[in-house]
């Protein structure tokens, strides 16, 4: 349900691997054609530059015939989230520029690669009850990293931006813009203050200043989320009933491939929510799903604990703690003690690592900059991230309604702004968004049921209403050759209303494929009559005619119901 490139990788050009003849490594993911893959070897540590690493890098040529000699470099965010899948997006939002998306040393299509599914799965074990011992893990996997030769202190946000500025030089490029979101903006204003000469404009999307201490922040951050979007009574009262009485979701591991039952509390609501808002189609999706939740609808916290396994696999944790022990967890004090579990796990894993704490930068720059945040972002939020922009010298902020986290993802107005400052950094455009809220989804715009989820995760739970369809379908058909009209129109108002429902469950999806994680449109109950209309009608037309075909037609249009109103509904 919650993923963050989703829109990116739907709208890439059609993928092909792309090995290099001078002896690059093939693309590890699908990419635009005109674009090559390779290595840059860099020092693990620059103050000990004897053990090298490899950091991943892709290169998308622009083919336009007024194509720009200053190329956008992008790095995702994370820490630890990987860059390359989406180089055929940015070509397309940038086509006259060659594009370059740099990975974070560490990661993914780095090498080494620094996973660690240790504190993946104890994370993951504090749905389970006695939860896992986050610190033992985590030991366990810095003695694996370090057998490995890992050095875990060359792993920080000084030493990946170093490797932007290194990559520059090494391509040739005079100059580039920075394209940063989330924790890479603090990477890109590492790279703007380190590298002046190089830089001719950055965008920072979901802006993490340093002066930010983002743990402290994280309980504020969520509930200023919660309340903006006019749900924080909900939500108090939703985590408070779980609280007093934890709710049992089965769910997979992703790690070990298996299902258990988690235990869900409010706490483990509110940590949940703290990273599914970080998507726009949630957070419009929330105050429905959060008001049912509220009122006891417990079923709706199955897409939300699959979300959990899915986004322990979407970065490599020993990166990810690498980072943080060092240039983020230190700056905090964890007093009072969060009630986020993610929070209070990543102190575990820094406590038992005790990596050396990084020396501020303050990075600054006179580059022009951009800095876009999202109206319901619950980790970058705008209370923190316009005074940041304010306050360097040459940029500009712009606030998106309705967006959150990773704005340029989801938001095409932003998109297009973004590219409107990279071709012209110097002017200042102030064209308006369309005011469209077609994505919004109001707590009376939805029945709420967990169907359409379980019927996504496993499609043949849909076939009684297939079922249903097919034989209205039929006897639509036979009675009108037959002439028989009350079976005629029983057949008719079956078909008519599998073609209403399923219409409102598309136009639905069309708008905000998430909103089917909490249930259906509310006209979709009201045709519920139209489908017990023409099970009376086929009952009617089998008193005049008993053969088998008729009965049959009767049994089913009378099991879907059953089937409608007691699993569906």
């Amino acid at each position: 349900m919650i993923t963050r490139v989703v829109l990116a990788l739907a709208l890439t050009a059609p993928p092909v691997m792309t090995p290099d003849g001078g002896g690059t490594p093939p693309c590890p993911v699908s990419v635009p054609a005109g674009t090559t893959c390779a290595f840059l070897e860099v020092p693990e540590r620059r103050d000990a530059p004897e053990r090298k690493i490899k950091v991943g890098y892709a290169v998308h040529v622009s083919t336009a015939k007024d194509r720009k000699p200053d190329p956008v470099v992008y790095m995702s965010g994370g820490p630890a989230s990987a860059s390359m899948q989406l180089t055929g997006f940015l070509s397309q939002m940038f086509p006259d520029r060659d594009v370059v998306t740099v990975e974070q040393r560490g990661s993914k299509y780095s090498e080494p690669v620094l996973g660690c599914p240790e504190t993946a799965e104890a994370l993951l074990g504090q749905l389970r009850r006695p939860p896992a011992d986050i610190a033992a893990a985590a030991g366990r996997c810095r003695a694996r990293l370090r057998e490995q030769g890992v050095d875990l202190r060359g792993y920080n946000t000084k030493e990946i931006a170093a490797d932007v500025v290194a990559l520059r030089r090494q391509l040739g490029y005079e100059s580039w813009n920075l394209f940063g979101v989330s924790y890479s903006t603090r990477v890109m204003m590492d790279v703007a203050a380190a590298d002046p000469k190089g830089v001719r404009s950055v965008v920072l999307d979901s802006y993490l200043p340093e002066s930010v201490n983002w743990y402290d922040d994280a309980g504020r951050n969520l509930a200023d989320t919660a309340a903006a979007l006019g749900m924080k009574e909900a939500f108090d009262a939703a985590t408070a009933r779980l609280n007093a009485k934890p709710a049992q979701v089965s769910t997979t591991d992703p790690i070990l491939g298996k299902a258990f039952s988690a235990r869900v509390s409010g706490d483990d609501l509110a940590t949940i929510m703290a990273e599914a808002l970080h998507e726009a189609d949630v957070a419009a999706v929330a105050p429905a799903m959060i008001g049912a939740l509220a009122k006891g609808h417990d079923e709706l916290l199955q897409p939300l604990a699959d979300a959990v396994g899915e986004g322990l696999v979407s970065h490599e944790f020993g990166l990810y703690h690498a980072v943080q022990c060092q240039d983020e967890i230190p700056f905090n004090t964890f007093t009072p003690k969060s009630r986020l579990f993610t929070v209070n796990g990543d102190k575990a894993v820094c406590d038992a690592w005790q990596l050396p704490k990084a020396k501020p930068v303050n990075a600054t720059t006179q580059a022009p900059v951009y800095v876009v945040g999202g109206q319901y972002d619950p980790t970058t939020p705008t209370r923190t991230t316009k005074p940041a922009a304010e306050a360097l010298p040459n940029a500009r902020f712009e606030e998106f309604p309705r967006a959150s986290h990773a704005v340029f993802l989801t938001s095409a107005c932003a998109r297009r702004k973004i590219l409107e400052f990279v071709t012209d950094p110097a002017k200042n455009t102030a064209s308006p968004c369309p005011d469209d809220d077609d994505t919004a989804i109001r707590p009376g715009d939805l029945h709420v049921t967990g169907a359409p989820y379980q019927i996504s995760k496993s499609p043949w739970l849909a076939a009684p209403f297939a079922l249903f369809a097919l034989v209205s379908l039929i006897q639509l058909v036979a009675g009108a050759l037959k002439g028989r009209a009350l079976a005629a129109f029983g057949g008719l108002t079956g078909v008519a209303f599998a073609g209403l429902v399923g219409q409102s469950v598309y136009a639905l999806a069309g708008r905000n494929e998430t909103a089917l994680a909490v249930g259906v449109p509310g006209t979709v109950a009201v045709y519920t009559w139209i489908a017990a209309a023409s099970a009376v009608l086929t009952a009617a037309a089998l008193l005049r005619d008993r053969r088998w075909p008729q009965s049959t037609a009767a049994v089913i249009g009378a099991g879907f119901l059953v089937w409608w109103f007691t699993w569906f509904l």
